[in-house]
């Protein structure tokens, strides 16, 4: 038997899970025979690795949306984000007009050690010329990344200095940060966004919280909206700084798992405080493990729109060759007993992935009368006996539209052809030392900086050299919403990402709206306690 037909077979022996029985069952049997036959019979010569995998990818496909094959490449790339960290220069980049722009330098790595700074433009990596030719980011990231203790040369060109700057930077393990921003927005009431949940998530997260503790928070906003999911542990540590000690936070079960639970193992750090989370339709997998155990013990208000969907459990099983199966094993379940995964039919991807638009059909992302729960799916908190629902995502205590007033056809075409990105980053390269000295500090350039006339005139300009229609009524429409967003990309550039989400929250309807329950007991207290009419959302 050839290696990869030994791949094949693995999968289908009849103890799945252990791989420790020779004997195939008669479909793996007629498999492995079918792959003999193709490799001693057929009339060309096939790449018998290929035929392999498209046989795995086709039989996982047959059972739900999220049991997956992954080659060595997609392995790598799934658990870096997780692992929290990588060997690379430690640079956040942008591909502006074909030339790396360096926007930000991670403390404490190997280019902040060498002098790299922000606005730098790298031209050359290892004498490889990278400026003005056509490289999409992963190109550029398999240039600069490599082994812990190797060596990479740049020259970058630095504004105000004539000739190129040589740099040798040493490759570093380079920390993978889950936390965007963490910042206090009033003297009372802290915002964390957590954009996944990694093996250091739940550090990261108790430090946050300790920093904005001890500049007076006693309420938080937790923001999950867009976070996919991550591991499990880590969704339950964090849920155990909000709950007390010994309480159910979640629990999984298959036909061939047996339950297993998640409790808090000690008393949190944020027992007492308000909490809001909010959540959107792309919060899935562990932020909804949160928000559901936040919701079942009516620790806090979950603010947003219902999130994704997704309640299944997916065990790494690893092939010989380094490639790897991630098998659906079991199903989670929230404190109340409600499963959250959305309806798929087996074999059905396509209609599974359509869920998001079929909830814009519907009319969901805009009003929460348009949702339809079965009486069935119907559950009570714990603590409250508030009624909540299974079996679709976690359905918001308070919901909040998507927003559409400022979005027009040309706001859209400005984003997506990079130009609201590329202005932003323009202005802060050239004037970085003025803006830096005139605002110290991120507060004082939101209250005091506003975006002026002659980069709304780059923008006309920019425009027009994409060969872009301008539409001056769509313009006024989206205009403060457009400048808001060059502001808030300006002080990223400037400070840091919480910069960013200091200006952009202001425009956020979900944040003011979570900010809005937060600051108002009355209201807060309603919604725990489940006396705020639907009809008043």
């Amino acid at each position: 038997m050839s290696k990869t037909t030994f791949f094949l077979a693995t999968l289908l022996l009849v103890s799945s899970l252990s791989f420790g029985q020779s004997r195939l069952s008669p479909d793996g049997v007629k498999l492995e025979r079918t792959l003999q036959m193709i490799n001693g019979l057929y009339v060309d010569d096939v790449e018998t690795s290929h035929l392999t995998e498209a046989a795995i990818r086709a039989m996982l496909l047959e059972l739900d949306p999220h049991s997956t094959y992954l080659n060595k490449d997609e392995v790598k790339a799934m658990n870096e984000p997780l692992q929290g960290n990588f060997d690379g220069i430690g640079i956040s980049f942008n591909m502006l007009t074909d030339t790396l722009y360096v926007m930000e330098v991670i403390s404490g790595g190997p280019s902040q050690k060498v002098g790299l700074l922000p606005g730098d433009k790298i031209i050359y990596v290892n004498d490889s010329l990278i400026a003005g030719i056509k490289k999409d980011n992963q190109d550029v990231i398999k240039m600069l990344r490599g082994p812990k203790g190797t060596t990479v040369n740049v020259r970058v060109l630095r504004r105000g200095t004539p000739q190129l700057l040589d740099f040798r930077i040493v490759r570093d393990k380079i920390p993978i940060y889950s936390i965007d921003a963490k910042y206090m927005v009033d003297h009372h009431t802290g915002y964390i966004r957590l954009s996944r949940f990694g093996v250091s998530s739940s550090e990261e997260f108790l430090a946050a919280e300790k920093e904005l503790k001890a500049k007076g928070m006693k309420n938080l906003i937790l923001d999950l909206t867009g976070n996919g999911g991550g591991i499990l542990q880590t969704a339950s540590d964090i849920v155990d700084e909000f709950l007390g000690a010994g309480k159910l936070v979640v629990y999984t079960e298959g036909k061939n798992q047996p339950r297993y639970d998640l409790r808090t193992t000690s008393a949190g750090s944020f027992e007492q405080g308000s909490l809001v989370v909010l959540v959107d339709e792309g919060s899935a997998s562990a932020s909804e493990i949160v928000a559901g155990a936040v919701q079942d013990w009516d620790r806090g208000v979950v603010v947003g729109r219902r999130t994704f969907g997704k309640g299944l459990v997916q065990r790494q099983l690893p092939l010989p060759d380094g490639t790897m199966i991630r098998l659906t094993v079991a199903r989670y379940y929230t404190p109340t007993g409600r499963s959250i995964q959305k309806p798929y039919e087996e074999g059905n991807i396509d209609a599974y992935n359509r869920d998001f638009f079929n909830r814009v059909q519907h009319g969901e992302m805009w009003h929460a009368d348009s949702i339809r729960f079965p009486d069935s799916l119907r559950f009570k908190t714990l603590v409250n006996k508030r009624t909540v629902y299974g079996g679709g995502g976690i359905m918001p205590d308070y919901f909040v539209p998507v927003d559409t007033n400022s979005v027009t056809d040309l706001h859209r075409n400005l984003i997506g052809r990079g130009i609201v990105n590329k202005l932003a980053i323009a202005e802060v390269d050239k004037n970085r030392a003025r803006l830096l000295k005139s605002y110290s500090h991120v507060e004082k350039f939101k209250s005091d900086y506003r975006i002026p006339e002659s980069m709304i005139t780059r923008m006309k300009e920019m425009a027009k050299g994409e060969k872009m229609e301008w539409d001056d009524e769509q313009f006024r429409k989206s205009e403060q919403f457009l400048k808001i967003q060059l502001k808030a990309l300006m002080a990223r550039d400037l400070f840091d990402s919480s910069a960013y989400f200091v200006i952009i929250n202001d425009e956020n309807d979900l944040f003011r709206e979570g900010l809005r329950i937060i600051s108002n007991p009355g209201v807060y207290d309603e919604l725990l306690n489940g006396s705020f009419s639907v009809a008043r959302k």
